[in-house]
């Protein structure tokens, strides 16, 4: 089986160079994917697969399938860039080894059974779409889900922050500042509800962090601010531990209202973020499989400082999110200039070749193992009733 998926991935190899280029020369910013989701959705179709655009009304989103029944094994697409600095992470390169992956399975999928499924998630710079679909109940039938992340060395998937960006908005009534010089305003609320935080800081946990910023609401010479806002990020090691924080957030805003009756609004201004929980049996499996494919040096998990929105899936089905180095140059910097022009390089395809690979035959052993599914999904629901 190993050697048709290598012959497969080398017959529509100029096919993902030409995507992974594609998108390279043409990024678009989150949530304006439109031509990069086409241009995937039409690489699909050329390979038979039923395609769905705009999946759940989300727009550049689409769902791909191929295959009948379980066990359903689900890669995932993220394609978009930083507005006026491009691929600088590397989306383009996540399309291609998500696309390969798909496309090497689903060669194979009549003849062993199950299901291949591609999702697009546009939108990740800014939290991304993964937690609405979970909401949606997308991945409330699939088996496992799998990810592989362009990065400067390989590393086995590890975990990420919990993530809830939140907005508090303070509303009063807008006066002339020389005719009102006691009254109560809405910047006042804000000032207040920022020194009561800092001030309860020292009793907070060290694995969790709250960044802020005053994003709205100053004093002109004339008037006093009608509506001032806070954008709060929560950052923790665990959701447990980022709800506790909003929670206290929300109590010190109800509290400073009561105390100058200024009334108070919660927002959240980018979608929130679980932190990542990796299924250590899917990861041992892919690395095994990662290492039979021709990358040996694996470093242990790598846990990020960032969100990710595979986190919320993760909490859902059995997920890995494992980093592969694409460079063969350790001057270049993940997150650089230099970093994006790697990912059309031959060495970056060829890594991209070989994580393909190795993610297809994981969901090989999956399909043709009942007892290795068995296993991951076991370790997945022993870790949600922990």
């Amino acid at each position: 089986m190993k050697n048709k998926i290598i012959s497969f991935l080398s017959t529509c190899a100029d096919d993902i160079k030409n995507l992974c280029t594609y998108l390279y020369e043409n990024p678009e910013k989150s949530y304006s994917e439109v031509n990069a989701s086409n241009c995937i959705c039409n690489l699909l179709n050329k390979y038979k697969f039923e395609v769905d655009r705009n999946f759940l009304n989300i727009n550049n989103s689409f769902i791909a399938k191929k295959g009948q029944g379980h066990p359903k094994i689900c890669y995932l697409c993220e394609y978009d860039a930083i507005e006026n600095e491009g691929h600088i992470t590397g989306h383009n390169m996540v399309t291609a080894m998500s696309v390969s992956a798909t496309l090497a399975l689903g060669s194979v999928i009549d003849d062993i059974g199950g299901s291949v499924i591609l999702v697009g998630c546009p939108g990740e710079y800014f939290g991304g779409t993964k937690g609405t679909m979970v909401k949606q109940g997308l991945f409330d039938d699939i088996d496992v889900v799998m990810v592989a992340h362009p990065d400067t060395c390989t590393c086995e998937s590890g975990s990420s922050s919990a993530i809830i960006p939140l907005g508090l908005k303070f509303e009063s009534e807008s006066k002339l500042s020389f005719l009102n010089r006691n009254s109560y305003t809405s910047l006042d609320a804000v000032l207040l509800t920022l020194n009561i935080l800092n001030s309860i800081k020292k009793g907070f946990p060290d694995n969790l962090e709250i960044n802020s910023v005053i994003s709205n609401g100053g004093y002109t010479t004339l008037l006093l601010p009608a509506d001032s806002e806070i954008k709060f990020c929560i950052r923790a090691s665990n959701t447990k531990t980022s709800n506790e924080a909003y929670d206290k957030i929300r109590e010190i805003a109800h509290n400073v209202t009561a105390l100058i009756d200024i009334p108070n609004k919660f927002f959240l201004y980018e979608s929130p973020n679980k932190e990542l929980i990796t299924n250590r049996t899917l990861n041992r499996l892919f690395s095994h499989n990662l290492k039979e494919s021709g990358i040996i040096n694996i470093n242990p998990p790598k846990d990020i400082y960032a969100g990710l929105s595979i986190g919320d899936v993760s909490h859902k089905v059995p997920c890995i999110h494992p980093y592969i180095s694409i460079i063969d140059d350790e001057n270049i910097k993940y997150g650089s200039l230099d970093f994006a022009k790697a990912t059309t390089s031959e060495f970056a395809l060829k890594q991209c070749n070989i994580a393909a690979t190795a993610l297809a035959l994981t969901a090989i052993d999956l399909i043709q193992n009942e007892t290795l599914l068995s296993e991951v999904k076991s370790e997945f629901f022993n870790n949600r009733n922990c």
